[in-house]
């Protein structure tokens, strides 16, 4: 079975096309906004995902469309990839150090979107993206993808290091939540 979908999405502020594979490799990337691209490459690689996305957002108002708008077609996506959610492990987890910062998450593929978030970032923007956006891209992944996401960085001095360190968390509890177990829905109701 392939886990895969193709999602296109155009408003005012934003067009977004996207091909996500839960299977496969490879990436191309391209957002506008250079930290990103780099954290989005970081997903894809340490997730194990294959992701081709192109954005044009309004990046002369600011990031906030582009990143909020990319998190809602990824979230899409998966869940789009992940269908009923059977035959998956369901829930993962991972610490990741970068450097000083360790990054934390804890998911659970659902269908519960939620959004626990815990991250202060010593610097307002690294590299054109405003840190903050971070928890708003990941409430938007959440909240289309049906994750009950608990996300935090524990502590650190660098946001780019930070963020870095809750974007490839992120990535390890989705690979080992995604990963195929052959059964059906694991719930004691049957169904997610």
């Amino acid at each position: 079975m392939s886990r895969t979908a193709e999602i296109c999405r155009k408003t005012n502020e934003t067009d977004i096309e996207l091909k996500l594979d839960l299977d496969c490799g490879g990436h191309s990337i391209s957002t506008g906004i250079g930290f990103f691209d780099h954290m989005l490459t970081a997903l894809s690689v340490h997730g194990g995902l294959g992701l081709e996305l192109r954005v044009r957002g309004d990046l002369e108002v600011d990031c906030h469309h582009t990143v909020e708008d990319t998190g809602i077609v990824l979230g899409q996506a998966i869940r789009e990839a992940l269908g009923d959610r059977s035959g998956i492990k369901r829930y993962g987890h991972a610490f990741i150090p970068m450097d000083e910062a360790l990054g934390f998450c804890a998911l659970d593929i659902s269908g519960r979107p939620f959004l626990v978030f815990d991250g202060n970032f010593p610097q307002a923007v690294t590299g054109g993206f405003d840190c903050c956006m971070t928890e708003e891209f990941f409430r938007a992944l959440a909240m289309n993808a049906g994750i009950t996401l608990h996300l935090r960085c524990e502590y650190g001095k660098n946001s780019h290091h930070m963020i870095e360190a809750m974007f490839k968390a992120f990535a390890h509890a989705l690979k080992d939540a995604i990963e195929a177990t052959g059964g059906g829905v694991l719930s004691s109701k049957g169904v997610l």
